[in-house]
């Protein structure tokens, strides 16, 4: 089954600044495309750190300018953050979701394997693999995984889904399957999280720890 890469979903027409642009520069780009932050670049493309709208919220000059008082910042390298989150290419859709959600960021810039820009990918962009019927995924989970790649017995496991996330419930015959059922579930488009209770009969990893009677 084909897995969904962040290359499938990013955008690759990117608004970006350099560490020298002017702030009042930054602050009208966010307004003029309607986005809510932007990557900051150096001389290759590399990306040195983000820009939201809240990181300039935060570093707004006052309304009053008080002589001799401290100015507001005065260029992007300023008031980005650093160091950038950022996402591969070749990576998971559904584990750039999670980045996002773990980090609280609305956007990722998207880099290739030399940690150059190459797009960028926002939470309105994942979306998309996540408006997912739970039918549809418990039913790829069960024909494609638990039916198909591994071939368990009818009612091995028992697999629900609610709001993308994969409840399973079983026993299987040995610990290694466990590891597999998990891995492939949580490769379906759609799939939020994995809960797994499922135990094995036999532990054919070496682990003797790992067992469930």
């Amino acid at each position: 089954m084909r897995q969904i890469k962040v290359a499938d979903l990013m955008t690759d027409e990117v608004v970006c600044a350099a560490p020298g642009t002017a702030f009042e520069h930054v602050v009208g780009l966010l307004e003029e495309h309607d986005i809510t932050g932007l990557p900051v670049l150096d001389d290759e493309d590399r990306v040195l750190g983000v820009i939201s709208r809240t990181d300039l919220l935060a570093h707004l000059p006052p309304e009053e300018h008080v002589p001799g008082g401290a100015a507001g910042p005065a260029t992007a390298a300023e008031v980005m953050s650093v160091p950038a989150v950022t996402v591969r290419a070749d990576e998971p859709a559904a584990g750039a979701a999670r980045l996002m959600v773990r980090r609280g960021v609305e956007r990722l810039p998207v880099v290739d394997v030399e940690d150059r820009l190459v797009g960028i990918v926002t939470r309105r962009d994942l979306l998309r693999l996540f408006l997912r019927p739970d039918a549809e995924i418990r039913r790829r989970v069960v024909t494609e995984v638990v039916d198909g790649t591994l071939c368990l017995p009818s009612g091995a496991v028992e697999v629900d889904v609610a709001h993308g996330v994969v409840a399973l419930e079983g026993r299987v015959e040995r610990q290694s399957q466990l590891t597999v059922l998990r891995s492939l579930a949580e490769r379906i488009e759609g799939v939020v999280a994995v809960v797994s209770h499922v135990t094995a009969r036999i532990d054919d990893t070496g682990s003797r720890s790992a067992m469930a009677w």
